[in-house]
């Protein structure tokens, strides 16, 4: 699902099979007009960045929708991927709109701001949101009821922006990072969670014993330069990627 369109995307060798008439929401969702090269050019000359970004090439950031972003993001806190698809696949099918049908296969809206608005924290319990079902719910209600406007963050600064996000409820500085980045299309955010926290500490401050937070926070907003939610991502993917490599070698 693409916002509220079904598409149909499939790579083969170099190129993308997408279904009729969804060719540019899937040019768009996928940033295929990111100068890609021009990208990955501007990272930072450094062992880390140089190894992820050979190893991971091709990675893009997405456009996400706006409302959808957000609340996946406030969802996903301290969770792993195959809880977070869990979550959104009970919200979509218990609260999104049905658009599409083949046989077993369904697919469903993400659920809309005023839809959320309309449950209960226990409602949203039952997806496993735990503690997170308060927060989704209270930002949630803050949208639907206009106290919020998510479009309007599209003309503030960063810093504004970012500001304006925080102050919503179960929105901290990483899910805040993660929306400007895939939501609004700021590429220089740096989202840091435990993953990136990790990196940064082995790679850039191995010799140092103390590091706070603020210090890594400084640090990734400005070394990794305009693009830094793409060297994000790349150090991410290339982070994760390592990991399960290691996993599959113990199990052997």
């Amino acid at each position: 699902m693409i916002g509220e369109t079904p598409v149909y995307v499939e790579q083969q060798g170099d190129t993308l099979r997408v279904s009729a008439g969804g060719e540019e929401m899937a040019r768009r969702y996928f940033a295929l007009d990111h100068p890609l090269d021009d990208i990955c050019a501007s990272f930072p000359v450094d062992e880390p960045m140089n190894v992820a970004r050979a190893t991971c090439r091709g990675l893009r950031v997405i456009r996400q929708p706006l409302w959808e972003c957000l609340a996946t993001f406030i969802t996903s806190s301290m969770k792993q991927v195959a809880h977070i698809r869990a979550m959104s696949h009970y919200l979509r099918r218990h609260y999104g709109r049905q658009v599409w049908q083949l046989g077993a296969l369904e697919l469903f809206t993400y659920p809309t701001p005023e839809k959320i608005a309309s449950l209960t924290a226990l409602d949203l319990r039952a997806a496993s949101l735990g503690w997170r079902a308060e927060k989704l719910l209270a930002t949630a209600r803050l949208v639907a009821s206009g106290q919020v406007d998510l479009e309007a963050n599209r003309a503030l600064d960063d810093a504004s922006a970012l500001a304006g996000l925080r102050a919503l409820p179960g929105v901290g500085p990483k899910v805040a990072n993660c929306v400007l980045l895939f939501a609004y299309e700021r590429l220089r955010a740096f989202p840091i969670d435990v993953w990136i926290e990790r990196v940064l500490r082995e790679k850039y401050f191995a010799r140092k014993r103390r590091v706070t937070a603020r210090r890594l926070r400084e640090f990734s907003e400005t070394y990794f330069g305009p693009f830094g939610g793409y060297a994000q991502q790349y150090l991410f993917h290339h982070a994760r990627q390592q990991k399960n490599e290691t996993r599959r070698r113990t199990a052997q």
